[in-house]
């Protein structure tokens, strides 16, 4: 099963269950199981077999998606966890994972576009996994990490190299509006028997850029989990973006950075494809 957040006919945020290129909402204005999807990850409708017969339905290829998670309380990314990432980057391996933040507002859904900056002239694409927490965790070991796991999606997390690199702090370059692509769907951990054999590929313009499999990761899912938890207590529907492999744009000879009207694509095997469209913004955007 994959799980979509999405808007209702009604322009109302939602979330349902995708069968055959068809969401039915599950939501609200639906069958009303949860208001949102973190909501049905805490109750238990997330993953649990539905009568889908009375539920509205939307062709996917017409629906409007949000981020998967469109409310989480934590965000957290792993940077350089591919060996191809380390060496691109010429940086030594870490002696523990590197950890940085994402704000949740400054996500988009899948078809949204990703906006550049006006005040960059380094965007990049990052296309990694994303795992959502089904349960409470702290002080998870490693054994017990599968078990607090919900489930997977892609995610891309665009990057603004040059504010990345201004100082040894990433966060300012990692959180720009309409930056970090999640979705479009979440697939529950029971449906990915083996989440190591799949594989992780980034296209711009159709070109692949990035191709890895997912048990390329230095530090493990279970290693991420646990050290994670070692410091921070995770609540359901907080995301662990896992890294991203060897061929960003920056570190291409020529670089390959994104301009306006670029299609990046991170397509990964059993989850699906996650589609943006670069546009140039020529202003900050306008907070109301």
């Amino acid at each position: 099963m994959r799980y979509a957040s999405y808007l209702s006919a009604a322009a109302t945020p939602t979330w349902g269950v995708e069968v055959d290129g068809v969401l039915y909402d599950l939501g609200a204005s639906g069958k009303n199981l949860a208001p949102t999807l973190k909501d049905a990850i805490i109750n238990g409708a997330f993953g649990a077999t539905v009568d889908t017969t009375d539920a509205p339905a939307t062709p996917a290829a017409d629906a409007s998606f949000l981020p998967t998670i469109t409310n989480p309380g934590k965000i957290l990314c792993i940077g350089v966890n591919y060996k191809t990432h380390q060496e691109e980057t010429g940086k030594a391996a870490p002696a523990a994972p590197t950890v940085f933040t994402r704000f949740a507002d400054s996500q988009m859904g899948h078809l949204d576009a990703a906006v550049r900056p006006h005040t960059t002239t380094q965007f990049d694409y990052e296309g990694e996994l994303a795992l959502v927490i089904g349960k409470p965790a702290y002080h998870v070991s490693e054994d017990e990490a599968w078990g607090v796991i919900a489930g997977y999606s892609p995610y891309n997390d665009f990057s603004v190299r040059d504010w990345q690199r201004a100082a040894s702090q990433w966060i300012p370059g990692k959180n720009f509006a309409d930056t970090g692509a999640f979705g479009p769907y979440l697939v529950p951990v029971a449906d990915i028997p083996d989440i190591e054999a799949l594989t992780l590929e980034t296209r711009v313009n159709g070109e692949v850029r990035q191709s890895a499999s997912l048990a390329d990761l230095v530090f493990t899912i279970p290693q991420i989990i646990a050290y994670v938890t070692g410091f921070t207590a995770l609540s359901p529907g907080d995301v662990i973006v896992t890294g991203t492999p060897g061929g960003v744009g920056l570190f291409m000879d020529p670089q390959g950075l994104l301009s306006h009207g670029d299609i990046v694509e991170v397509d990964i095997s059993g989850l699906g494809v996650l589609r943006n469209t670069v546009v140039q913004a020529e202003a900050p955007r306008s907070i109301s």
